[in-house]
């Protein structure tokens, strides 16, 4: 298990509070979960400024370091809990392509057995990326062949599109790696951004969102269509009060280059345009 973070403002802002100071911070919650973190900062170069770190984030300085320094519109964080692939930097979240920058909460169910039939559905283009060990790069590059099937990951993309992606890449993972009954379920809460626009996903782990400097403090997700000045998304609540609000299972949010808030269901977005050749405990790859 691991614990994500996401933030994406309108304008430039701390995170230092979330990362270190908040009542249950990833610096908190790194005393439990203390396999590694990683920060990846977008400023004014369309590729993040990344930091890592293979020790505890609340034993190491660094991490309070970059923490302290981070300004920015958006930020992807991670503190990871080693399920898959050894404590080392190559395994560290977040994991980089290009623009794009990726995290993971949760663990690909059997992976080891499962392992060369996630990665026949990588591109193979894509595939020569991985460089380390854990189910999380692979689901990162998977994401990235279901994106370039319809757009070229290194432009612009439509949000829906990024969210469609993920969506696919759940599917196709579940199908292959889920057992019966909810303990066989693969858990799969990914987040990813290239800066502008960012999308989550909730399987199996929790979720949280909140609104930060938008001023709400509603308990529920706004509405979609509603145009956000701040958005924070999180695997737990980092302080108290009816700041935050839970994301459903099996849902995908996310919010666009303009900040304007979007709500899916994964069933919605994957549905028919998963290949019909992945089958339960067998696979072909996507060309």
């Amino acid at each position: 298990m691991c614990r994500l973070f996401g933030f994406r403002s309108a304008i430039p802002a701390a995170v230092h509070p979330s990362l270190v100071t908040e009542k249950n911070s990833l610096l908190i919650q790194s005393r439990e979960h203390k396999d590694g973190w990683g920060i990846a900062a977008y400023g004014a170069e369309p590729v993040p400024v990344v930091a890592h770190g293979v020790g505890p984030a609340h034993s190491d300085p660094d991490f309070e370091r970059v923490s302290s320094r981070v300004s920015s519109h958006t930020v992807v964080a991670h503190i990871r809990l080693a399920s898959v692939g050894a404590v080392e930097l190559r395994n560290a979240h977040p994991f980089l392509h290009g623009r794009w920058a990726f995290v993971h909460n949760g663990t690909l169910r059997e992976f080891a057995q499962h392992r060369p039939a996630v990665e026949a559905l990588i591109c193979p283009s894509l595939r020569g990326n991985i460089k380390g060990t854990t189910d999380s790069e692979r689901c990162f590059y998977l994401f990235l062949t279901r994106l370039a099937a319809r757009h070229p990951v290194d432009r612009k993309v439509p949000v829906e599109a990024v969210a469609r992606a993920l969506a696919e890449t759940m599917t196709l993972v579940a199908t292959i790696t889920d057992a019966a009954g909810q303990d066989g379920r693969s858990a799969m809460n990914f987040l990813v951004s290239d800066g502008e626009l960012m999308v989550a996903t909730r399987r199996n782990r929790t979720l949280f969102v909140s609104l930060g400097g938008a001023g709400t403090q509603a308990s529920t997700l706004p509405a979609p269509g509603t145009k956000l000045e701040q958005i924070v998304v999180a695997s737990e609540s980092l302080c108290g009060g009816p700041y935050w609000a839970p994301v459903a299972e099996e849902d995908v949010i996310g919010v666009d280059a303009n900040l304007v808030f979007h709500h899916w269901r994964v069933p919605e977005l994957a549905g028919s345009d998963v290949p019909s050749s992945v089958k339960p405990n067998g696979s072909r790859g996507v060309a």
